[in-house]
């Protein structure tokens, strides 16, 4: 039998009530009812919010052997994580059948998308990170553009108590080695914490692949009073991947490499002026700068376009100030103003047989949005959430999104809630205001917008040691960007507002407590997306197809996973089964593109660790750590001409003080 059958076996009877488990909170290890704060801006149950929420705690995903945010989003309800090849290459996170940028990643409210919703998580990890909140579905009324499908922000470790020290060393395939460590404390007024981690590998193919990645982080909190609290977290980042395929996957290069080093800052304040209202203000940047070095590969290479050099930098700065009301204890009523600046600035030389071909992108935009929104949690057995948002932005002007849904609960463990909202991605700046031979930007664009709706319940039994979740969604995506080669007139746009498309489906998640230490889960995603307007493209290899799929999205997803707790918490094994399936792609190694089917794969990963030295018996603790990816060694594709890795073998250890 194949594996990837095996596997569907595996992964059904993992499925089976009784057998495993996870709701929306408990994919992959999540918190069953815990507080989030993205879904409104104000700390709420997770069961009082319409909204499908899942929340990750930073701590057990290390614990399993996870320290990448892609591998840990990889097995959450519908969600399908693409990444190109090798460690460090482009990885992009699909939400809800929506599009690459059409989720919005925060970092303690940082806004990570590049302007126009781009975002790649190839360099994003889980150092210094408490949680991950994930909100699925419409969010622009608080968050403005990319939020279409979603959220996702990532929380900073917030030190507390005792001041605590861990470090941990880890090494295995691929000539692949980590180094971290962390730090941090706190008291009832001041808290911090501090990490910085070192991963470095020579990549999977033969030459030219090597990656490396350097991240600093930390947090500093203040309560002045029991009314006033102030927090302040940065993170850096560095990193230098080096890749020797062209655009098609073909090996054709020897010394082409790109660099980014980014830093992120956040700052809050809150003030309780009475019991009846408070204000917050949020500051926040994000200083990123990147480049390709891409020189001749030898005294030969002179021939057709042979190299090719960039850097920019790409600055959002934002303000958030917003009050919140109380004027009843269930009643929460929020008015905020957000201020943004967004700046581009790239160059670039492209060196062939007929000379340099430079080319430059300078911008700014800013925008302006103003949100209320109300909260009812809970009145009785219901919840309710309805909110509305104004952008007035330089580029495409003004654009009102909304949202709401309610939440009512029984009293025998059940709960229902639906759901509908309106949201917004704007154009990037090479779509508003490119001005090169090969494009030229169009300043009258429109956001893409999309429409959604969603249904959902979840079920408790055995005191919470069971619980089923299902959720339908639809999504209608309009307005969406596309670039056309042809034009009327040399001058004319190449960017025009024309395409159009759909995506609903069905979620279905378990999570089990079978015995004291073992919890089984897993998760279904059915996913129908369809084109219901090709815009510019005409022919049946073209990215947009009317009636088929879109691209890189599976219509089934199976995720699973088991954890086992023994010889009281000194040992833990964990399981997880990745089950992808068929999805279309389009092959670029010949002109013109063939659409493919890629086939489904199924991808098996297991986690160990065991503490040799407890904390109990003495002043610091020691841990063996192993994690092995891809078991079965699986070969698949998750791009097209692009081998996914084999299995990698990560061993080493942890110790805390």
């Amino acid at each position: 039998m194949r594996l990837d059958r095996c596997v569907m076996v595996i992964a059904g009877a993992t499925l089976i009530p009784g057998s495993i488990s996870g709701q929306e909170v408990a994919d992959t290890m999540a918190v069953l009812d815990p507080v989030v704060v993205t879904a409104t801006k104000l700390p709420t149950k997770r069961s009082s919010l319409p909204s499908t929420v899942a929340v990750l705690e930073g701590s057990e995903l290390r614990a399993n052997g996870i320290r990448s945010v892609h591998e840990a989003l990889r097995a959450v309800a519908g969600m399908d994580i693409v990444q190109t090849s090798s460690f460090g290459s482009a990885t992009s996170l699909f939400v809800r059948g929506g599009e690459s940028d059409y989720v919005k990643v925060l970092l303690d409210g940082v806004p990570l998308n590049l302007p126009g919703g781009a975002i790649n998580f190839a360099d994003m990890t889980l150092d210094n990170i408490e949680r991950i909140e994930i909100v699925r579905g419409p969010t622009s009324v608080l968050y403005g553009s990319d939020a279409m499908t979603g959220v996702v922000q990532l929380f900073t470790t917030e030190g507390r108590g005792p001041t605590r020290v861990n470090a941990a060393m880890r090494g295995g395939t691929y000539s692949s080695i980590v180094v971290d460590a962390d730090a941090g404390g706190g008291s009832e007024k001041i808290g911090y914490s501090l990490g910085l981690s070192r991963a470095a590998t020579d990549g999977m193919y033969e030459l030219n692949n090597q990656y490396d990645n350097l991240v600093a982080s930390g947090l500093l909190s203040y309560r002045l009073d029991n009314r006033t609290d102030t927090r302040l977290s940065f993170r850096y980042n560095d990193s230098e991947y080096h890749y020797p395929t062209d655009g098609s996957g073909q090996i054709v290069d020897r010394n082409a490499y790109q660099l980014q080093d980014r830093i992120t800052v956040s700052l809050e304040a809150g003030r309780a002026f009475s019991n009846l209202i408070e204000g917050r203000l949020s500051l926040l940047y994000d200083d990123l700068n990147s480049g390709i070095d891409d020189q001749p590969d030898d005294a030969a290479d002179t021939t057709g376009f042979f190299g090719y050099q960039s850097d920019g930098r790409v600055l959002r700065r934002s303000a958030d100030l917003r009050a919140n009301v109380y004027p009843l204890r269930s009643t929460a009523l929020t008015a905020g103003f957000e201020i943004e600046d967004e700046d581009e600035r790239t160059h670039s030389v492209s060196s062939g047989s007929f000379g340099d071909s430079p080319d430059s992108l300078i911008a700014n935009r800013m925008n302006l949005g103003y949100y209320a929104q109300i909260q009812l949690a809970p009145v009785g057995n219901a919840s309710l959430v309805a909110g509305l948002r104004m952008d007035d932005n330089d580029a495409f002007g003004t654009f009102w999104t909304y949202r709401a849904g309610v939440t009512y609960s029984f009293s025998f463990g059940t709960s229902v809630r639906g759901s509908l909202g309106k949201a917004f991605k704007e154009p990037t700046f090479l779509e508003n205001y490119a001005n090169s031979p090969f494009a030229v930007g169009n300043p009258d664009l429109v956001p893409e917008r999309s429409n959604s709706w969603e249904l959902g319940a979840e079920q408790q039994l055995w005191s919470d040691r069971l619980v089923f979740g299902a959720a339908y969604f639809d999504q209608s995506f309009r307005d969406m960007i596309q670039y056309t080669f042809v034009t009327e007139d040399p001058g004319d746009p190449n960017f025009y507002n024309i395409a159009a498309a759909a995506a609903s489906g069905v979620e279905l998640t378990l999570r089990a407590v079978v015995l004291p230490g073992l919890t089984l889960g897993g998760n279904y995603t059915y996913l129908n997306t369809k084109v219901t307007d090709s815009g510019f493209d005409s022919t049946p290899d073209d990215a947009f197809v009317e009636g088929e799929r879109l691209l890189r999205r599976p219509t089934n997803h199976v995720a699973a996973y088991g954890q086992y707790r023994f010889l009281r918490d000194r040992a833990l094994f964990g399981v997880r089964v990745d089950y992808v399936g068929d999805r279309d792609d389009r092959d670029f190694s010949a002109f013109p593109t063939t659409r493919i089917t890629l086939p489904s794969y199924a991808r098996v990963d297991v986690n160990a660790e065991y503490t040799l030295v407890s904390r109990r018996s003495a002043f610091f603790e020691f841990t063996l750590t192993g994690r092995v990816e891809n078991v079965f060694d699986a070969e698949y594709q998750e791009v097209i001409g692009f081998p996914a890795r084999g299995r990698v073998v990560m061993v080493g250890g942890k110790a805390g003080f």
